[in-house]
């Protein structure tokens, strides 16, 4: 009896955990599938109207640097959830 409650604890605490890593490993690939499409829509942009590439460039620059900081938060946030 108290074998498979010990049982049934571990494998839910590795369930929690792999459900954790699953989730640091989808605010990645988010993250990167958002950094992709902004270099996209920037050099389609730039395309369209060259003169005005520098402030594609610069705006594709704060909004990837806002999108890849929201991705590092929320790998620390599950980190933070697979050491507690």
């Amino acid at each position: 009896m108290l074998l498979s409650i010990i049982l049934q604890a571990a494998t839910g605490a590795a369930l929690g955990k792999a459900g954790i890593a699953i989730a640091a490993a989808a605010a990645a690939f988010a993250a990167a599938l958002g950094i992709g499409r902004i270099g996209k829509s920037a050099l389609d942009a730039a395309a369209r109207q060259p003169e005005y590439t520098q402030k594609y460039q610069m705006v594709a620059i704060i909004v990837g640097a806002l999108v890849e900081g929201a991705c590092l938060f929320a790998i620390l946030v599950c980190l933070l959830g697979i050491l507690n």
